[in-house]
């Protein structure tokens, strides 16, 4: 008798051990808050998805499988068509010219475009008990210590502009003060020196040599570089570190976020030797191809720490191909990157801004699902403060619809989004309502002819486009003329938009102080 009870006692403290183990190990998919990751590919064009297009010439079966296995969109839109504001309207859910920003990028020198006291998606999360990252480009500005506070060299574009910088003392206003609690990367393009990985806001090492490369595919700009940073190995470096993380934060009590921001596949151009020549294209296609088979080790990563189920994970880009990734040379082959669509980055055509948008959580989305909703990456914001009841105040993601109802596939009213506004290299805006788009400049607003700066093509266009996307995808008939009242009904809603400073229901807010005039809102007084 006192042999059963030992026994008895035995496996039941044994059962409780394995019980108490497993808990420790897996504490975080207890959580009723989901883990959420964010990859924001860079250049990355609608058409380089295989899951979009049954004969695409790249095939990306790992990224195609977040999509298999959740929710594809595909009228999904980056606020910009560059890189700079599509982040600040990513992280803030606001429209990047609501800021000092009105065109244009910043450079891996500029200061910190974000202030410190507007909320982001991280500093929500943060505020909700999350364990926060940011690992890859920033390209939003940090403000690098300086030698001399006088500093009269350039804003980043040439070698000797960075002369000034102490790369010894610590960085301020970094992803750290806006919600980050972890951050490493660099701060702007990877063809933009100084070529510095900074962590919790110091350098990793500091910068003793110049580097510079011109090649076809593979150029970037001359500038300070560090040891421990390798071109080649920027992306890999990136994928290992977001993985390491993930292990890690997998096994504590509350959830995480990562905002994994690729430098790739913008240039430099750079597939790993494993990769070179796989895709029978060109070096942007070997290059789709790495960047997909590390998208399915950190798909390994998320399912061997058994997070699968509560963890969010959506996959995007900032903005449409580049000509950098030769569009002709692949159109040649048969891969078009940006797909049917018009333009390409820079453009205020549908190819400059129309992007991949594809989302996996098991415990929300149904798989296989797919939405034509128009959406943006500034929907980001109040997504996630959805997801973590956090109700926005009026000066928090002005511009921002929450993506949840899609995600659940409630009944939501329609249009999901009133309108959204494009913006392109040059500051051109297009605001888009249902299947109208309505665009105010008379050419590209960015690369793709016709170009702004082309006099003689520019001064024989008419001065606005109007498209019916829903029969015109391609943007190639002009209904401006015979659509008079639907361009003023357009412009009248983006003009109510730029002076109210949001586009989402709220009171009116301020948009950022400027000590310069605004040209591309000249049409408000029309």
């Amino acid at each position: 008798m006192k042999k059963r009870k030992y026994s008895y006692f035995k496996v039941l403290t044994s059962t409780l051990l394995i019980i108490i183990g497993v808990g420790c190990h897996q504490k975080n998919t207890k959580n009723s808050l989901p883990n959420i990751i964010v990859i924001l590919a860079d250049d990355l064009g609608y058409g380089d998805i295989s899951i979009y297009h049954e004969n695409n010439k790249i095939k990306t079966p790992n990224i195609d499988r977040i999509a298999s296995e959740g929710i594809m969109f595909t009228d999904a839109h980056t606020p910009s068509s560059v890189c700079t504001p599509t982040r600040y309207g990513l992280l803030t859910g606001r429209y990047s010219w609501r800021s000092k920003l009105k065109s244009g990028v910043l450079t891996g020198k500029s200061k910190a475009l974000i202030p410190n006291f507007r909320s982001t998606i991280a500093s929500i999360l943060q505020k909700k008990g999350y364990n926060t990252a940011f690992i890859g480009k920033w390209h939003l500005g940090w403000d690098w210590a300086l030698k001399d506070s006088t500093d009269k060299t350039g804003a980043g574009w040439n070698a000797k502009d960075f002369v000034n910088i102490d790369f010894s003392k610590p960085v301020a206003n970094t992803p750290n003060d806006l919600g980050f609690d972890y951050s490493y990367g660099h701060s702007g393009s990877l063809d933009m020196a100084p070529y510095v990985y900074v962590e919790n806001g110091m350098a990793t090492a500091i910068p003793d040599t110049s580097t510079v490369n011109t090649g076809k595919y593979s150029w970037w700009r001359k500038g300070p570089t560090s040891k421990d940073f390798n071109h080649e190995d920027v992306t890999p470096n990136f994928f290992r570190r977001a993985m390491e993380f993930i292990k890690k934060k997998s096994t504590e009590r509350h959830p995480f976020f990562l905002y994994l921001a690729l430098p790739s596949p913008h240039t430099p151009i750079l597939p790993t030797e494993k990769w070179k020549g796989k895709s029978g294209l060109n070096p942007y296609g070997d290059f789709m191809l790495m960047i997909d088979d590390y998208v399915g080790k950190l798909l390994g990563e998320i399912a061997e720490e058994g997070i699968n189920d509560n963890t969010l994970i959506i996959f995007t880009s900032d903005n449409g191909c580049s000509p950098a990734a030769k569009i002709d040379e692949l159109v040649q082959k048969g891969h078009h990157p940006n797909s049917i669509y018009r333009g390409h980055k820079a453009d205020i055509f549908e190819g400059g801004h129309r992007v991949p948008f594809i989302a996996r959580w098991p415990k929300k989305i149904k798989k296989a699902s797919t939405s034509d909703e128009t959406i943006c990456l500034t929907d980001l914001m109040a997504t996630f403060a959805d997801i973590v009841d956090h109700k926005l105040k009026d000066n928090e993601g002005e511009d921002s619809y929450s993506l949840m109802p899609i995600f659940e596939k409630k009944n939501i009213n329609r249009p999901f989004r009133e309108a959204t506004v494009h913006h392109s290299i040059n500051g051109s805006f297009a605001i888009r309502k249902n299947e109208w788009k309505l665009i105010m400049c008379p050419g590209s607003g960015g690369w793709s002819h016709p170009k702004p700066n082309n006099k003689e093509a520019i001064d024989s266009l008419p001065k606005i486009q109007l498209y019916n996307l829903s029969v015109d995808p391609k943007e190639s008939n002009n209904l401006e003329s015979s659509k008079p009242e639907k361009v003023e009904e357009l412009k009248q809603l983006l003009a109510k938009y730029i002076t109210e400073g949001r586009s989402t229901p709220g009171s009116p807010q301020k948009n950022d102080p400027i000590n310069f005039k605004w040209k591309q809102i000249e049409f408000l007084n029309k």
